[in-house]
């Protein structure tokens, strides 16, 4: 995202892009600059890496997870994914836009309602013209970017509660949860000077803690408030079609050079690092958990390894824009064995029913990278951040990790809990036996 990368580096820190220029006016951090000027270069590049996070969520989670559920619903996946899109874009320019980067009342070191979210002076995106900028780059480039990244967040949580909830459930928990929770985080971690987690140094350079803890924590709540799928886990689910979820896993792979490296906001060094640790880190993650699972079950499988492979491109996310490349081997390596131990023994333990293994893959992943950050973005270790002290980085990242997890879980527990109590959560036993295609959206994915 934008806030805690080096974009410009100022000071012992990069000033986030709401300190720096909006709209060609410099605010008084920046009071003695030139007035900023559109780059065509790097206006070109932010609408490129646009489209590749938006190619994440369509169609490449929703293939990913299509294909990893039973036959019957393998549409209700996918008009999820499609619905949560439209729904958070509209959300996104009526307020969503504000609560994250409307910087008012926020002064550095001051913690105070502001701190943990945006006003609503740039609500319907008031005050947005043609010649409106951020950093080098049309605002309005800069919004269609950052909306991409508010709409794959709650889309993620899809995956722990597949094939039991209820459609019209789905949609006011989704804007529930985008309103109370994605929103806050974002802004607590990425809105600059007077941002609780920002003012406390936190690193996360394009979503570890915003986007994969945040929705991996919520899918976790969501799964247990739900309950078990019916039969599980004494029934056979298996993924009905790894054809497509192999397609997906490959689009995220790729829409996510969008996701780190159009974190810069620029097409300069840090975008082009940025794209090869995600590399580096992906393929090592990819490697572990095939490893270990070859190692104890004797035998490599398809959904292993891109089950890996979105690991590592989970983890090295907060790392993306300060970790080097040997740095981001073991970021990706340590991603895919955690992941890999938590989405099967730990999963089979605890007997929480995540049907797609959101929280083992985006919640762990999301630690894992996000605790490493503060490890490898030290130049001793290779790294391209300003860490000199790696043991007090990591515990700002930890405690970082731990006011999301706890915030996120509380916020999600209550807004599922309401909804359960007034318009019911979960599908009947009728209709989860039929599946939700029929059940819920009169269609079949397959009409054989």
């Amino acid at each position: 995202m934008v806030s805690a990368k080096p974009h410009r580096p100022i000071g012992p820190r990069a000033l986030p892009v709401p300190a720096l220029l909006v709209s060609g006016l410099a605010l008084p951090a920046m009071a003695q600059a030139a007035p900023a000027t559109l780059n065509t270069g790097d206006t070109a590049w932010m609408i490129v890496a646009t489209l590749l996070v938006l190619m994440m969520t369509l169609p490449g989670l929703a293939l990913f997870y299509a294909g990893m559920v039973r036959s019957k619903n393998v549409l209700s996946v996918l008009i999820q994914c499609f619905a949560i899109t439209a729904l958070v874009s509209v959300l996104w320019v009526i307020y969503g836009y504000s609560l994250v980067f409307d910087t008012t009342g926020m002064e550095k070191g001051v913690v105070n309602f502001n701190s943990f979210v945006g006003g609503l002076d740039k609500a319907f995106l008031k005050g947005l013209t043609l010649d409106s900028l951020v950093l080098a780059v049309p605002e309005s480039v800069f919004i269609v970017f950052q909306m991409t990244f508010a709409i794959i967040t709650p889309a993620l949580i899809v995956g722990a509660f597949a094939e039991r909830m209820k459609f019209s459930a789905l949609l006011v928990f989704m804007t529930l949860w985008f309103t109370f929770v994605y929103a806050p985080i974002a802004h607590m971690v990425w809105s600059g000077d007077g941002g609780l987690m920002w003012d406390w140094g936190v690193l996360d350079f394009a979503g570890g803690t915003v986007v994969h803890i945040n929705a991996g924590i919520a899918g976790l709540v969501a799964a247990i408030v739900l309950g078990k799928r019916k039969g599980y886990p004494t029934t056979a689910m298996p993924p009905h079609n790894l054809g497509y979820t192999v397609i997906g896993a490959s689009l995220l792979w790729v829409g996510w050079f969008g996701f780190n490296a159009g974190s810069a906001v620029a097409a300069n060094g840090t975008a082009g690092m940025a794209m090869l640790v995600t590399q580096v880190a992906t393929a090592a993650a990819a490697l572990s958990w095939m490893g270990a699972e070859w190692l104890i079950h004797r035998k490599a499988s398809v959904l292993g390894i891109v089950s890996g492979a979105v690991a590592g491109l989970v983890a090295i996310t907060p790392a993306s824009g300060t970790a080097g490349p040997i740095g981001a081997l073991a970021i990706g390596a340590s991603a895919g064995l955690i992941c890999f131990v938590f989405s099967t023994s730990i999963k089979r333990s605890l007997g929480y029913d995540d049907s797609l293994d959101v929280f083992g893959v985006h919640a762990i992943g999301g630690i894992v990278g996000a605790i490493l950050t503060g490890v490898f973005a030290a130049p001793a270790l290779g790294g391209f951040g300003t860490v000199t002290d790696i043991g007090a980085q990591v515990w700002i990242q930890a405690k970082g990790v731990g006011f999301t997890v706890i915030y996120t879980a509380v916020a999600t527990l209550v807004i599922l809990k309401a909804i359960q109590w007034t318009m019911g959560l979960r599908v009947s036993e009728e209709a989860e036996s039929e599946g939700l295609d029929i059940a819920l959206h009169n269609e079949r994915g397959y009409n054989l």
